[in-house]
């Protein structure tokens, strides 16, 4: 997998002054992490946006900040966009020791399809969006897949003490719990209450019953006739 680098400036323009630098395409960053002084920075707004389409929060980025000879490694840790346009407004970076294990969520994706979809009568459900994990950085994994071919009929799952994901990665999300199962669709039949019934049935014996016949003429009556 390539590798993500980001270029960046150190940055002299702070608070709200920072609005002056998007108009420019240029978004503020603020570079921090464990046992380093904190740092502003400025990056080109259509190479952060890539960088972020591509690593989201779960890759390692290689900053190259032009006044230094070293490259710092981090992840991105928070992104800030503006509500009603999308417009990407700051982005916060955690820098981190290549030496030094982490810990992070990884997002889960299912991949394949399942044979048990093949019956209306079943349902894929995803019960697990993240796991959580620890490893060194660039052993961390961007996404977790899981081939969900495998699963059948319904009542059959995959838990998260069936993943296989190598010694390198040591997981710490609750090894019993399910990440993706099986499931009958349930059938949901209203219950009519008991009063409620029998007057639905009386009315409809109502309506069942014959109307009166018309009064027959007396006995020597005569009924006048149209001509």
């Amino acid at each position: 997998m390539a590798e993500l680098i980001l270029k960046a400036d150190k940055r002299d323009i702070l608070g709200k002054k920072t609005r002056f630098l998007r108009r420019q395409g240029i978004t503020p960053a603020h570079l921090f992490g464990h046992g380093i002084e904190s740092m502003s920075l400025q990056c080109d707004t259509s190479e952060l946006q890539q960088i972020i389409r591509r690593g989201g929060t779960s890759r390692l980025i290689n900053i190259n900040i032009t006044s230094e000879e070293q490259t710092r490694s981090a992840f991105i840790r928070e992104i800030q966009r503006d509500t009603f346009s999308g417009q990407l407004l700051h982005v916060d970076l955690y820098q981190i020791n290549l030496a030094e294990k982490i810990t992070a969520d990884i997002p889960i994706v299912l991949n394949g399809e399942a044979p048990a979809t093949r019956s209306k009568d079943n349902m894929i459900e995803h019960m697990l969006d993240q796991l959580g994990v620890e490893c060194l950085p660039d052993k961390l994994p961007p996404q977790i897949e899981i081939d969900i071919s495998i699963l059948e009929e319904a009542g059959q799952a995959i838990h998260v003490k069936d993943l296989a994901l190598g010694a390198d990665i040591t997981v710490t999300t609750d090894p019993e719990q399910i990440i993706v199962k099986v499931s009958r669709i349930k059938v949901v039949v209203e219950e009519v209450p008991v009063e409620e019934a029998e007057e639905e049935a009386g009315a409809e014996a109502a309506e069942g019953e014959a109307a009166p016949a018309a009064e027959a003429p007396a006995e020597g009556e005569i009924k006048e006739q149209g001509p």
